[in-house]
């Protein structure tokens, strides 16, 4: 499904490109980062660049950053930044379905219960990333964001992806997938994401 969705989607990934290239010139097309992934391992995430090089910023992103391009910040709000994702599906680092993969320093510090979510392969969706896809505006709410992180939004995606881990769905997937596509909302878990 990612090579067919590569390849389906090419134009667009190459528009998406042509812009970062006239409209972010200096830097490179494709923004790589090292994740968490699976078990805990680290891989490369690839994704369209959409700040400025060299920003040296922390990893909790807030919006109306000056670091945020403004096609940058397009490209987030319409998540064409993630396409490139698609890859690492195909190459297997990461599913369509499942927990964000984190940078290192979260995911990889839990301790106890919480680290059953690294039984699961991070995805390009999942029902945290539903719940919190406005989280880059809900952060700019904040008086600490990073704070507010650490202490509110992470350990509640920590939650819903245990919760996740262990009441799959294929149903649930591939709703999760067509509400991240269209921008809608789901129940899940009795509560709306």
């Amino acid at each position: 499904m990612a090579f067919i969705g590569l390849a389906v989607l090419w134009p667009v990934l190459s528009v998406v490109a042509i812009l970062i290239r006239m409209k972010m010139p200096g830097g490179p097309v494709i923004f790589k980062q090292k994740r968490v992934g699976r078990g805990g391992r680290l891989f490369t995430m690839y994704k369209f660049r959409s700040m400025t090089v060299g920003h040296g910023g922390s990893s909790v992103s807030v919006a109306g950053e000056s670091r945020i391009t403004p096609l940058g910040a397009k490209l987030r709000r319409y998540k064409l930044d993630e396409l490139p994702e698609l890859w690492n599906v195909l190459i297997g680092d990461m599913s369509f379905v499942g927990p964000r993969p984190d940078v290192p320093g979260y995911a990889d510090n839990l301790t106890g219960d919480d680290r059953e979510v690294l039984r699961l392969r991070p995805g390009i969706t999942g029902p945290a990333s539903l719940k919190y896809r406005d989280e880059e505006e809900l952060l700019a709410r904040q008086p600490d964001p990073q704070r507010y992180n650490d202490e509110v939004i992470f350990p509640d995606k920590v939650r819903i992806n245990r919760y996740y881990l262990h009441h799959y769905s294929f149903i649930k997937d591939i709703q999760m997938i067509f509400c991240t596509v269209l921008g809608r909302r789901m129940k899940y878990n009795n509560e709306l994401i």
